[in-house]
């Protein structure tokens, strides 16, 4: 886990950012490895609109859905590896979500604490944060070390200690990010979270959360102001 940077301020409102679906804008990177992966073994491509309405984390349980079963040991590190393989060669090329880079500015500019956790692999993360020349504006960039079918929730926990060396408290903490799985991890810790649509869930599977559901990164964060308090 590395810490970036340090943003001086006010304590007050803290943002944990998720990265994939949210700040970057990679569904098409995404679906293009999801369903290079299920050719791997023979199932027909995915819509965005059938992905999203399906999309659940652990990932084993998303091709389970599809499957109609647990893929076996061997299917998952040739899915696996696949998925990466091909997720990784378009990420690159990714943009970020539009509005991301001055909501990220303005929120750093009103004195606030914002910090970025990611179940993309560290070591590809950080240097992808860097190369969009947002890395300044957080406390924290912290991506996945360990299985790739980990969940959020214990990930965040660590995230989030680390962060209370600078102040940051979870009552004050909004998570913004694109599925269900990061309102969970946000209500593991006794944090708050925004969903947004842009990533890889439906709106509807996002409402299933009891959570804030919004279409935008404006009002994800003028949401997460307001929650925070």
């Amino acid at each position: 886990m590395t810490a970036v940077s340090a943003v001086s301020g006010a304590l007050g409102a803290h943002i944990v950012w998720d990265w994939n679906g949210t700040l970057l804008h990679d569904i098409d990177a995404v679906m293009a490895a999801t369903n290079a992966s299920f050719a791997e073994l023979g199932f027909a491509p995915l819509t965005l609109e059938r992905y999203r309405e399906l999309y659940v984390v652990p990932v084993p349980n998303f091709y389970a859905r599809l499957m109609g079963r647990l893929p076996t040991d061997d299917e998952w590190l040739l899915m696996d590896a696949t998925f990466h393989r091909h997720y990784w060669a378009r990420a690159e090329h990714a943009g970020l979500a539009e509005g991301a880079r001055e909501l990220l500015d303005g929120w750093r500019t009103a004195g606030l604490t914002q910090s970025l956790l990611s179940l993309a692999p560290h070591e590809k993360l950080v240097p992808l944060v860097r190369r969009h020349g947002i890395d300044g504006h957080f406390l924290r960039v912290d991506g996945r070390v360990g299985p790739s079918h980990t969940s959020k929730a214990g990930h965040l926990v660590r995230h989030m200690a680390a962060l209370e060396e600078t102040g940051v408290t979870a009552a004050r903490t909004v998570l913004i990010g694109d599925a269900v799985d990061d309102a969970l991890a946000a209500a593991h810790v006794g944090a708050r979270a925004v969903l947004y649509t842009g990533g890889s869930h439906s709106r509807r599977s996002l409402e299933s959360a009891g959570v804030p559901v919004v279409d935008t990164l404006a009002d994800a964060v003028r949401t997460a102001r307001e929650l925070a308090g």
